[in-house]
């Protein structure tokens, strides 16, 4: 059973990349039938993308501390079974209420600068 799985695997894996490699094969030559440039839209600059993922890892981080914070001081150092579940819920639920969280203050940052900023 377990050769299977791993066959399966690398079967799988191999007609992912062999798909994906041929499809982007076939968009490039349609470009170029119609004229087109197949370069032209990957070199847009993404200005910002560092402050996205930066704000998203600081709301993660801030986001651990508090359900940290949160399972100490509601359940204490002795936890039951039942307890254990609920606190895993507890720190799903705050990584995702402060990435989301940094995610809208990137936001908020990004559309303020480029109202300040029109021309670019």
């Amino acid at each position: 059973m377990g050769e299977l799985v791993a066959i399966t695997l690398f079967l799988g894996a191999f007609a992912m990349v062999f798909g994906i490699r041929y499809l982007s094969n076939k968009e490039k030559m349609a470009m170029i039938e119609r004229g087109i440039d197949p370069g032209i839209h990957k070199a847009t600059p993404k200005p910002f993308l560092s402050l996205k993922f930066g704000l998203l890892l600081v709301g993660l981080g801030i986001g651990l501390l508090v359900a940290l914070f949160t399972v100490r001081g509601v359940f204490g150092s002795n936890m039951t079974n039942a307890e254990e579940g609920q606190s895993v819920a507890i720190y799903f639920g705050c990584i995702g209420i402060f990435g989301g969280l940094g995610l809208i203050v990137s936001y908020v940052v990004e559309k303020k600068w480029l109202d300040n900023n029109k021309s670019f």
